[in-house]
């Protein structure tokens, strides 16, 4: 039994080591974003890209865009694991008069990827983020 017991400190040591990791991760996408500043920044970009985007602008034609991109910022905080508040409504909410499909969706994902290539993101830290924004894609897409 002392044998067994010894062989599984190894693996618990490794599955507690993989768990901080990952909170590490969570916990520093919002500076690895560039904080509060470069989130601003990325959410700027993405909302000049929407609006330029011939597949997606349509959608924003009756939108407070000021009032847009703060909330996507503050959104973008949120998910990153940053000290924000977002006061907007639920994505479900917010989307389900819309009638967006997955063009739709995968559209506002490219503008999101180009404006955080232009903020100078790395692709790996892009990765973190869409990854936490994916799961939105069942509130957002409903059609």
């Amino acid at each position: 039994m002392l044998v067994a017991k010894r062989s599984i400190v190894p693996m618990l040591a490794a599955l507690f080591m993989l768990a901080a990791t990952r909170a590490e991760d969570a916990d520093t996408l919002f500076v690895d974003l560039g904080g509060r500043d470069g989130i601003e920044k990325i959410a700027q970009l993405t909302t000049s890209g929407l609006l330029a985007d011939p597949r997606i602008k349509a959608q924003f034609a009756n939108t407070n865009m000021d009032r847009f991109e703060k909330l996507l910022a503050a959104q973008f905080c949120v998910v990153a694991g940053g000290p924000c508040e977002y006061k907007g409504r639920s994505m479900a909410d917010a989307h389900k008069a819309l009638g967006l499909r997955n063009a739709d969706f995968n559209a506002v994902v490219e503008d999101l990827e180009e404006a955080m290539d232009q903020a100078g993101v790395p692709y790996a830290v892009q990765t973190r983020l869409l990854a936490r924004l994916a799961p939105m894609e069942h509130d957002v897409v409903t059609k």
